[in-house]
């Protein structure tokens, strides 16, 4: 596949188009040119959609666990097949390398077989009661379910946000990223093809505020999934107070990365520098502040630098490169100002800090140094491909700044101290930790976080849980 699909909306099942709506200029950011028009959703078509939601939740609910998984397996052999499509729309429409794209697809692979098998899982129990009584505690789908996902993960945030509630017995109304949208397309045209009833998943796009007030307003939708920045988040949450819509919000965070000097630095850099870049640091749990100690610190800094200036950053579909173009024209813009007012406070910048080129939105990897703590990307997540580097003194001092944000999304650390390790898995405050290890992700682990950074988990039981009410039955 070389050309961009074609864009619409998916209703009870009926591909939607353009028509008399507005629509949406969906750019490709390695060029910054239009590649299609995406028709964005009026007031009608949101009530056309609850109430098909509605209908696909009675449906669905009732659905047999072998029907649930048989769709999910069905979807996940389908995204397999046609994964070299899939990922090349992703790269088109949100520039990541072609191979991050593949990896992504995977990732949806894993999540829903996982979810295939954990649907015969769903335990309630029985409670001890004397002879004659009977008390027993169930699991049952919440209902209809308004999921949006953001523009970073095209393919993964949207297999997450459907595999969940289909897999509990929900119906799901998805709104994904405008700037992204065939890839989301894509996903649920899988589960749609597996043999998912029309009813129960659908695709909207709009102006976002509009779709979320439309959405959540009604007392059709159950529960939010969100993912996207704390902002937004906080904004949403009010929304479902209205209709005390349950809630599962994956926020933004600032990930510290505890580097201490008993560790092999060659091999921490090895690992973390090609992390940071990943998806041009476009990644809610980026590791950002790098927290080292001052033994290390000077090497540390300076083959972090190194590498990354090493970094080849290109067109996602080029063969060789490793880091693509930011994915609008947003976040370059932000990367200026948040560097620039770093730089203006007296950091160092050691690479980076500029656009590439004369079209698409690259910026180079960059790297900070000696970053005081009143600057403002010291508080706000940059979600770009720039780091942060601090020298500390002790343990104390490093943790201490890890947990000074009101975000705790992830936070890794590398140590050979074993009872550091425990130590720190204990006083990081962060929904996930990764010691001595990137991967902090898995479909059957819970990926979610505290404080500012939201509430709930996506992934693993706890993903198809969160989808579901408890009930408590008790029978004379």
């Amino acid at each position: 596949m070389s050309q961009y699909p074609s864009l619409y909306m998916i209703i009870d099942g009926e591909r939607v188009d353009g028509g008399r709506r507005r629509t949406h200029a969906v750019v490709n950011p390695a060029t910054g040119e239009v590649i299609g028009q995406l028709p964005l959703a009026d007031p009608a078509d949101l009530d056309r959609a609850l109430a098909v939601a509605a209908e696909g939740f009675r449906i669905w609910r009732d659905s047999t666990a072998q029907q649930r998984a048989a769709v999910l397996q069905g979807a996940a052999r389908l995204m397999l097949e046609r994964q070299e499509d899939i990922a090349r729309t992703a790269t088109l429409e949100q520039g990541k390398p072609l191979a991050e794209s593949r990896i992504e697809v995977l990732m949806n692979v894993g999540l829903f077989n996982f979810y295939a098998g954990e649907v015969q899982r769903l335990y309630g129990r029985t409670l001890v009661r004397p002879t004659g009584m009977r008390s027993t505690v169930t699991h049952e789908p919440v209902g209809p379910v308004a999921a949006f996902a953001p523009w970073n993960f095209p393919i993964g945030n949207p297999g997450r946000k459907l595999g969940a509630p289909i897999a509990a017995g929900c119906s799901v109304i998805l709104k994904s990223a405008e700037e992204a949208p065939a890839s989301a397309l894509a996903v649920l045209q899988c589960l749609l093809d597996a043999g998912l009833p029309k009813q129960v998943a659908q695709a909207v796009f709009g102006v976002p505020d509009e779709v979320s007030r439309h959405l959540l307003g009604s007392p059709i939708i159950r529960k939010l999934s969100f993912t996207g920045s704390t902002v937004v988040g906080k904004h949403l949450a009010r929304l479902a107070t209205e209709n005390m819509q349950r809630t599962t919000m994956e926020l933004g965070g600032h990930g510290p990365v505890l580097v201490f000097d008993d560790v092999d630095v060659e091999h921490v850099l090895n690992t973390v520098v090609p992390h940071k870049y990943r998806n041009a640091g476009q990644v809610c749990v980026s590791p950002t502040r790098f927290i080292v100690q001052q033994g290390v610190y000077d090497r540390f800094r300076e083959g972090f630098a190194q590498r990354a200036q090493a970094i080849k950053v290109g067109n996602g579909l080029d063969d060789g490169t490793q880091m693509g173009p930011m994915a609008n024209p947003r976040r370059p813009e932000a990367m200026d100002k948040l560097i620039g007012d770093a730089v203006q406070r007296g950091a160092k910048l050691h690479c980076g800090g500029e656009r590439i080129g004369n079209q698409g939105y690259f910026y180079a990897p960059s790297v900070l140094s000696d970053v005081p703590l009143d600057a403002e990307i010291m508080n706000e997540e940059p979600f770009g491909p720039v780091a942060i580097l601090n020298a500390y003194a002790d343990e104390d001092a490093m943790i201490a700044e890890a947990n000074r944000l009101p975000y705790g999304l992830a936070a890794y650390a590398w140590t050979t101290d074993a009872k550091r390790q425990q130590r720190l898995s204990r006083l990081l405050e962060a929904g996930m930790v990764g010691i001595n290890t990137t991967m902090i992700g898995g479909a059957d682990a819970p990926f979610g976080g505290v404080k500012w950074s939201g509430h709930g988990s996506e992934d693993g039981p706890e993903g198809v849980l969160a989808c579901m009410v408890t009930k408590a039955v008790h029978e004379g």
